[in-house]
C-alpha cells in the first residue's frame, strides 16, 4: 500500500514540480551568468575610471614640466634666475617636491633643491622612451609617502641637450586609490610595470606598500595578460585569507601602470545568492506543498484499494468469511463486487475440494491398509489354523511364534506410520557422528542389498562431521532411503551412500543406478500417501522429510529416468566435541 501511495505521489511530483525544478536550474545558471557579467562590468568601469584619472594626473604634470622646460629654453636667463623659476613652480604645484634641469651629460644646470640634487640620467628607466618621458620606480620618502621621479627630454627627442627632472609626490594618487570602495569589501590597487605595489585600498594589505612587495601571483598573471595586448577576462582566485576574489584590470595609458579592482565574490554575488536562496525556498515550499496535497489525495483516492488489499490478506490468512465493502460506482467498485463473488465461489470450491481430498485420502488409506494388513493378517490366520492341527509339534509351535511376531511387527509399523504422520515425531538431540551413523545403517541394509543382487557401498569423508540429531530417527531416514534405492534398482545395480563436509554444512548422499523418477512426479514424492509401489501407504519419504526438517536440515532429490536417482540430505554442522559421541 505504501508503495502505491509513494508511486502516485511521485507521479504527481514529477508532473507538477519537475518543470519547476528544471526552470529553477536554468534560472540559476542564467542569473549567475548575468550577475557575474554585470558585476564584472561595473568593477571594470571603476578600474578604467581610476586608470583614466591616473593618466590625467601624469599628463597634467607632464604639461607643467614641458611648459617649465620651454620657458627655461626660450629665454636667456642666468642660472640663478632659472633656479628661482624652478623654486616658484615647486611652491605653486604641491605634487612637485623638486625640479632639476640637466644637460645631456647629466650635469645640473639649475635646481629647486638647496642641497646638491641626486638626479642622474643613468638612474632613470629607459622603458618609457616611446612615451616621450621617463618614470622611475616609485619609492617611499622620509615621511613614508610614495614618490617617483619623472624625466622629460626638452624638445621631445633623446638627442636633446637638456632634461627636466622632477620628483613628484604620489600621495594624491595613493589617496585616490585608497578612497575607492566597491561595496563594503571591494577595493582597488595600483602597481607599476614591474608588478610592485604602489597603492592598495585594502587596509589589511597596506603594509605591503611600505615593504615594496610585489603583487600576488594571480594579480601578476592578470597584469601580464594585459601587457600582452589581450583583454583579460575577469579572474577568480583565492587570496591569502582563503576568500574567493573577483578581480578586473585596467591599463593606465601613461605610464605603464595597471589598476586592479578586487571584490570578494561573497559580496559581489550577494544579490544572486539571495535570489538563489529565495528561489530554492520557493521551490522547496512548492515541492513540500505538492507532496502533502498529493499524499492526502492519493490516500483518499486509493483507500478503497487498501480496503480490498486488507480483505485479500485476511482471506490469505484463512478468514474466508471476510468481504470487502466499497462505495462509489466506478471500476474499483466493480472490482470489489467481482472479488466478493470470487470469494464466495472460492469457499464453495474449497469445500468441494476438501470433500474430494477426504474421500481420496480415505480411499488411499483404506486401500493401503487392506493391502499392507491383509497379508500379515492372512499369514496369522493360516498359522492359527495349522496350529490347531500341529499343536503337538514343538518345532512348528516355534515357527508359529516367529511368524506371528514377524507379522505383528509389520502391523505395528503400519500403525506407527499412521500415527507419526498426524503429529510431530518426538526426537532427542545428541551430538552424532554422521560417518558412524551412516556406516551402521549401510551395514544393517547389506543383507537386503545382497538378496536383491545389488552392490551397496559407502564413501565417507576423511574427517568426521558432527551434527545434533536423534540416532534412531536418522537411522530410520537412512534405511528408508537405502530401501527405496534397493527396491528401485535392478539386480546388478549399484548403490553408493556418501558423506561430505561443505563449510558449516554436512551432506549425506544416496545415489542409485535404478529406474529413476519421472520429472513430473519429483515434486510430489514427499507428500503423504504418495507412492508408486504395489505395497505401502506412501509415508516413508514424507516421514523422512519431517525428521530431517525437525533437525534443521533439508532433503532434495534429482533423478533421470533410466539412469538413477540421487537423494541429498543437508544438516547444519556443530562444533561440539563430547567425550562420548552418540551414534
Amino acid at each position: 500500500m505504501k508503495s502505491i501511495t509513494s508511486r502516485f505521489v511521485l507521479l504527481i511530483v514529477t508532473a507538477a514540480v519537475l518543470p519547476l525544478v528544471l526552470y529553477g536550474f536554468v534560472s540559476f545558471r542564467s542569473l549567475r551568468a548575468g550577475t557575474e557579467e554585470s558585476v564584472a562590468k561595473g568593477n571594470l568601469a571603476v578600474a578604467q575610471q581610476i586608470a583614466k584619472r591616473i593618466s590625467l594626473y601624469f599628463e597634467n604634470n607632464l604639461r607643467v614640466l614641458t611648459s617649465i622646460g620651454t620657458e627655461l629654453r626660450n629665454t636667456q636667463l642666468e642660472p640663478w634666475q632659472q633656479t628661482r623659476i624652478l623654486r616658484n613652480h615647486v611652491l605653486d604645484f604641491r605634487e612637485f617636491r623638486h625640479i632639476t634641469l640637466l644637460d645631456a651629460g647629466g650635469r645640473v644646470l639649475a635646481t629647486s633643491r638647496i642641497a646638491q640634487p641626486d638626479a642622474d640620467l643613468a638612474d632613470l628607466p629607459q622603458s618609457g622612451s616611446a612615451e616621450g618621458f621617463f618614470v622611475a620606480p616609485p619609492h617611499l620618502d622620509s615621511d613614508s609617502l610614495p614618490t617617483t621621479t619623472i624625466a622629460v627630454p626638452l624638445g621631445g627627442g633623446l638627442q636633446d641637450p637638456s632634461w627636466i627632472v622632477a620628483e613628484i609626490s604620489l600621495e594624491e594618487l595613493w589617496r585616490t586609490v585608497d578612497s575607492i570602495h566597491v561595496g563594503s569589501e571591494g577595493y582597488a590597487l595600483l602597481m607599476d610595470g614591474s608588478d610592485t605595489l604602489i597603492a592598495h585600498g585594502n587596509p589589511n594589505d597596506k603594509g605591503l606598500i611600505a615593504s615594496g612587495a610585489k603583487a600576488s601571483e594571480s594579480e601578476r598573471r592578470l597584469a601580464a595578460a594585459m601587457r600582452e595586448g589581450t583583454e583579460p577576462a575577469p579572474k577568480k582566485f583565492t587570496d591569502a585569507r582563503g576568500r574567493e576574489i573577483l578581480a578586473v584590470i585596467a591599463q593606465v595609458s601613461r605610464p605603464d601602470w595597471t589598476v586592479i579592482v578586487e571584490q570578494p565574490t561573497s559580496e559581489a554575488f550577494a544579490v544572486y545568492s539571495e535570489l538563489q536562496r529565495q528561489l530554492i525556498i520557493a521551490i522547496g515550499v512548492a515541492l513540500l506543498g505538492t507532496l502533502v496535497v498529493g499524499w492526502f489525495w492519493a490516500r483518499s483516492f486509493i483507500s478503497r484499494i487498501f480496503a480490498l488489499t486488507k480483505v485479500t490478506r485476511a482471506i490469505a490468512d484463512g478468514k474466508l468469511d471476510a468481504r470487502v465493502a466499497l462505495s462509489g460506482n466506478d471500476e474499483i467498485m466493480q472490482l470489489g463486487t467481482a472479488f466478493n463473488s470470487m470469494t464466495d465461489r472460492l469457499v464453495e470450491l474449497q469445500e468441494d475440494v476438501r470433500k474430494q481430498e477426504r474421500q481420496a485420502m480415505f480411499g488411499r488409506i483404506a486401500a493401503g491398509l487392506v493391502h499392507d494388513l491383509s497379508h500379515p493378517i492372512q499369514n496369522i490366520g493360516n498359522s492359527c489354523k495349522l496350529i490347531q492341527k500341529m499343536f503337538e509339534d514343538a518345532e512348528y509351535r516355534e515357527t508359529f511364534k516367529r511368524t506371528v511376531d514377524r507379522e505383528l511387527v509389520i502391523i505395528k509399523r503400519v500403525l506407527d506410520d499412521l500415527r507419526n504422520i498426524a503429529r510431530p515425531i518426538p526426537l532427542e538431540r545428541f551430538v552424532v557422528d554422521v560417518n558412524r551413523s551412516v556406516a551402521e545403517s549401510v551395514e544393517a541394509m547389506q543383507p537386503h542389498a545382497e538378496t536383491a543382487g545389488l552392490t551397496l557401498q559407502t564413501e565417507l569423508s576423511d574427517q568426521p562431521g558432527y551434527i545434533e540429531g536423534d540416532v534412531f530417527a536418522l537411522g530410520r531416514v537412512y534405511r528408508n532411503l537405502i530401501l527405496n534405492a534397493i527396491q528401485a534398482t535392478a539386480p546388478g545395480g549399484r548403490i553408493v551412500v556418501s558423506t561430505d563436509l561443505h563449510g558449516d554444512r554436512v551432506q549425506v548422499r544416496v545415489d542409485d543406478t535404478g529406474c529413476g523418477i519421472p520429472q513430473q512426479r519429483l515434486g510430489a514424492i514427499f507428500e503423504d500417501f504418495m507412492t508408486t509401489k504395489r505395497r505401502g501407504l506412501g509415508l516413508g519419504l514424507a516421514i523422512s522429510k519431517k525428521i530431517v526438517e525437525q533437525l534443521g536440515g533439508n532433503v532434495t532429490v534429482t533423478s533421470e529416468v533410466g539412469k538413477g536417482t540421487t537423494f541429498v540430505i543437508d544438516f547444519p554442522r556443530t562444533r561440539a566435541r563430547p567425550m562420548l559421541v552418540a551414534g
